[in-house]
């Protein structure tokens, strides 16, 4: 069957127990690397490295393990099985650090928007079909109350006994006043789908040009020695054209943080301000401009990072600034929604991946610069 290659070294510490984990799933079909990777027509070098650990490997490796695994035995594996080498799975993820991990992390960011989109769509239609409905029983209850009328006008003398013959008048108008207000709920809760679909189409644009730019950056260099640690590669620098380097405004209570932003945003040669607090963000946009993007920390003392965003997005020069969310508590859908809420485009949850902030970094930058030069030739005067 021939021997696996041993476990790499100076692996964190998830990555070595999911890997070991990986290990014993694959002895478990009694085949050999290359002959696994004939039948799933991957490279036998690829499956190596998972096995290894020197590699994450995407979910649908280790699901097809689960499956080949379950028709070798003749059993199925457990959900509870499944769920734990999921979730080590999920932490050795966390834990790599290289462009293939910012690659992973921007395309599950793409789904969740892509998906975002495509559930806004259906129930687009869903509502439209019901707003539909309503207003095609509304125009039928018109037409039967002007019957109704009409009756009482021609008939005058029996109104009295007509009045008698529909009993139901009074609950037809108040079926028709119900479904008027249930009509205007509609529409506002559609209007309501409709810009969150925009803004997922919107996140499903600007993750698409993160991805192309972590794509297009050269392989990180081998690492230099302790005393003389070499500056991680990113995204390169934006093409800039006339006018003055774009800002980055750094907002965080810890100085270790600031400092840790300012080294992993250094590469893109661009003027960064920091600030400790919600009160000094809010100073400095009075007193710069052209900032191009901004990081907030939520967790902050007196005003947090939700707090401040609000008060951003309040100010007219401000409003267009877009604000990305760094955070300790977590990417879990409720913060992330209360982020966006708040005006965020983008939400990144620490310890954050060094590639994938200076890629979210420089498409906004790009996007900024974009704009000025339209701008300057006049071709975007509203922006």
């Amino acid at each position: 069957m021939g021997e696996l290659h041993p476990l790499g070294e100076n692996l964190p510490e998830e990555c070595r127990v999911f890997a070991v984990e990986l290990r014993k799933l694959f002895l478990g079909l009694g085949i050999s690397v290359r002959r696994y990777a004939v039948r799933r027509h991957r490279d036998p070098s690829t499956i190596s490295r998972f096995l290894s650990g020197t590699r994450i490997p995407p979910w649908e490796f280790v699901f097809d393990l689960f499956t080949d695994l379950a028709a070798r035995r003749g059993v199925a594996p457990t959900p509870a099985a499944i769920e734990l080498v999921r979730e080590l799975h999920r932490a050795a993820v966390r834990t790599s650090r290289s462009p293939g991990h910012a690659m992973e992390i921007l395309q599950i960011q793409l789904a969740d928007a892509d998906r975002d989109a495509r559930v806004s769509m259906a129930h687009q239609d869903v509502l439209g079909e019901a707003l539909l409905d309503r207003k095609h029983r509304i125009a039928d209850l018109e037409v039967r109350l002007n019957q109704a009328e009409a009756a009482w006008a021609t008939e005058r003398a029996r109104a009295d006994a007509l009045e008698r013959e529909l009993p139901d008048r009074k609950e037809l108008i108040k079926e028709r006043d119900l479904l008027r207000q249930e009509v205007g709920r509609l529409t506002e809760e559609l209007e309501d789908v409709r810009l969150r679909g925009r803004l997922a189409e919107e996140r499903c644009l600007v993750l698409e040009r993160q991805l192309a730019m972590v794509e297009s950056q050269p392989p990180a260099a081998v690492p230099q020695p302790e005393d003389e640690p070499a500056a991680p590669e990113g995204p390169a620098e934006p093409k800039r054209g006339t006018g003055p380097r774009p800002k980055i405004l750094v907002v965080d209570d810890q100085q270790n943080n600031l400092l840790a932003m300012e080294a992993v945003l250094a590469t893109l040669d661009q003027e960064l301000v920091t600030a400790t607090s919600g009160q000094e963000a809010l100073k400095a946009l009075l007193d710069h401009d052209d900032f191009a993007v901004i990081l907030l920390d939520v967790q902050m003392p007196e005003m947090d990072g939700y707090e401040t965003a609000a008060h951003i997005k309040r100010r007219s020069r401000n409003r267009d600034i877009p604000i990305i969310f760094l955070t300790a508590m977590g990417a879990d859908p409720e913060n992330a929604s209360r982020g966006y809420a708040a005006g965020a485009v983008d939400y990144m949850a620490k310890p954050f991946d060094p590639w994938a902030l200076r890629a979210k970094v420089s498409v906004f930058t790009e996007i900024f610069l974009e704009r000025r030069q339209r701008r300057s030739k006049g071709e975007d005067p509203a922006d």
